[in-house]
């Protein structure tokens, strides 16, 4: 097993800069990378404002606080994230753009790093195969929010020897996350049983069966969820809710996973959810609207 003292997060938005979050919190030490300083420092700074938030509800002390800042560095050259311990990827949902990631990191690894994807649907034997150390890859799904989220999803590729597993769950667990082994099959657990329910309600929406708030209220009142799942769809993000559900549809070739159309129209228009003011709700006022 790798002795973990440096973590590399490739991407700084809401995935990223979580699990940028709660690692500097467990004490490692944090490489934050992505495509500009301007995102990377945008993530440092929400960062800042999620753990300040944390203070002031005496979730953590202000010393914890200013500790783990300490511990967050931005690397603004890729191959700075090769000399960390463990690597994790943290991009958006989308196969060639991870491969890509993975293939530009590589002549910057040391012998030691593991590598790490947090997809939430994609292969990681497929995404694996683009990098010198298959069996030094695993899966780590961190839920969303990730400082809030008590389950790390693991996942193996068919190559991840038994090292780098055990690495990975003592890690998580370090993260005081509880741990969940998936096996490498399209969206794993969480997202192969969420993700479709979400489908499913927008398809209820599409037919006319109920309204936008109709279909929330009675999946909050009559199955006790925090959230509707047009709501959590907005909050996932359409395009992850479609990406995913393109995953499905094509790893596993069953109709019942055909992406509703009114899914994708909601992307193809840009009304992505929450992180861009619309999507099932409109969040621009000062009360979200549905949209439908």
């Amino acid at each position: 097993m790798v002795d973990i003292k440096s973590v590399g997060v490739i991407g700084a938005g809401q995935m990223g800069g979580g699990i940028a979050q709660v690692c500097a919190l467990g004490g490692y030490e944090v490489l934050l990378h992505d495509v500009s300083r301007e995102k990377i420092e945008a993530g440092i700074n929400n960062i800042q404002a999620n753990m300040a938030r944390l203070v002031s509800r005496g979730t953590i002390e202000a010393s914890a606080m200013e500790a783990a800042v300490g511990r967050i560095r931005a690397a603004d050259e890729l191959q700075a994230v090769g000399a960390a311990d463990l690597a994790i990827e943290a991009a958006t949902e989308n196969e060639e753009v991870k491969k890509n990631i993975f293939r530009a990191l590589g002549p910057h690894l040391s012998d030691r790093t593991l590598l790490a994807s947090n997809t939430s649907s994609i292969s990681i034997t497929r995404l694996a195969s683009v990098t010198d150390r298959p069996e030094r890859f695993i899966g780590l799904h961190f839920m969303n929010p990730v400082p809030r989220m008590k389950l790390v999803e693991i996942i193996r590729g068919i190559a991840t020897d038994a090292g780098t597993y055990e690495t990975a769950v003592t890690f998580a667990r370090s993260l005081g996350k509880t741990t969940a082994n998936a096996e490498d099959f399209p969206a794993f657990i969480v997202n192969r049983i969420l993700v479709p329910m979400i489908n499913e309600a927008i398809y209820t929406l599409y037919e006319g069966v109920g309204t936008v708030d109709a279909i929330d209220t009675a999946l909050k009142l009559g199955a006790n969820h925090p959230m509707g799942p047009l709501e959590l769809g907005d909050f996932i993000g359409l395009d992850t809710v479609l990406s995913i559900m393109n995953v499905l549809y094509e790893g596993l070739a069953d109709s019942k996973y055909r992406p509703c159309p009114l899914l994708t129209k909601y992307v193809e228009a840009g009304w992505l959810g929450k992180k861009v003011g619309r999507g099932f709700y409109d969040y621009r006022g000062e009360v979200p609207v549905p949209t439908r």
